[in-house]
């Protein structure tokens, strides 16, 4: 009898047990991204850009693209990131920000380049960006923010702009939530050890945009929360925590002189 009793008991531990489990996974955002990221991911990427391209003005400038796209290239081979899965684009805009669209676009504005005191700086940001990318943050952001059926309806054939709009302005004028961000910290902070670019510059950067009014996005997360600063400071301290590497320049005084000089003039 009361062998019977406890597997009876047993069972019901069991039964509970794994319903609780199940139940603190997102099944409805874990098989939303999942599907548009397998149907509609690319699509969405692709009008995300065409809306920005035709409302922004795009960095035509070769020495400039040559210079900035050099740094993804160094942070992808270092890590083992295809390349071609990261979309870069320069808008010439006066704000600092940079921010990751949906399909691996990657967008930095002039006004960060130009806020950056070296290329370690923007590469730091860069990072970022790339780990929000390959972490899969944007595509749940999306779903998350703005629900499943707003993002099918925005890579539709119909697509309405305001609806485009709204993405953009997600993307491009708010963080993620807390876990996210230092998930891609931690993960940026990694391709850039790997990549021998120090990590400090990202910190230092942080802790410098905090003071200028130009700052938007991502960005001005940072500069009107006070989490900013501790992740600045979080940054040095899990930097500091591993092997040591020997740091080199991302790209030469010349070229960082030369992009400097270049955006100045426009």
């Amino acid at each position: 009898m009361n062998k019977v009793f406890l597997q009876g008991l047993l069972l019901i531990f069991l039964f509970f047990g794994g319903y609780f489990l199940l139940a603190q996974i997102d099944w409805i955002n874990f098989f939303s991204v999942n599907k548009i990221k397998n149907s509609s991911e690319k699509k969405l990427g692709d009008i995300l850009w065409s809306s920005i391209k035709n409302s922004e003005k795009e960095c035509y400038d070769t020495e400039v693209i040559k210079g900035i796209d050099s740094i993804v290239t160094k942070i992808c081979l270092a890590n083992g990131i295809d390349k071609d899965d990261i979309k870069l684009h320069i808008i010439k805009k006066d704000v600092v920000n940079a921010f990751a669209m949906p399909d691996g676009y990657l967008v930095v504005y002039t006004g960060l380049i130009k806020e950056a005191d070296n290329a370690e700086e923007v590469a730091g940001v860069i990072a970022h960006e790339v780990a929000h990318i390959k972490l899969n943050h944007v595509m749940k952001k999306l779903v998350k923010e703005l629900g499943l059926s707003m993002i099918i309806s925005a890579t539709t054939g119909g697509s309405d702009p305001q609806v485009i709009k709204s993405v953009i302005k997600l993307l491009t004028s708010s963080a993620f939530d807390r876990n996210m961000e230092k998930e891609a910290d931690i993960t940026g902070v990694e391709y850039l050890l790997k990549a021998q670019i120090n990590p400090e510059a990202l910190a230092e950067f942080m802790f410098k945009i905090a003071r200028t009014d130009k700052v938007s996005g991502y960005f001005k997360w940072i500069s009107t929360h006070p989490e900013g600063s501790d992740r600045s400071k979080y940054i040095l301290e899990y930097s500091k925590l591993k092997k040591p590497v020997e740091f080199k320049k991302v790209i030469s005084d010349k070229t960082w002189a030369l992009i400097q000089e270049r955006l100045n003039e426009e």
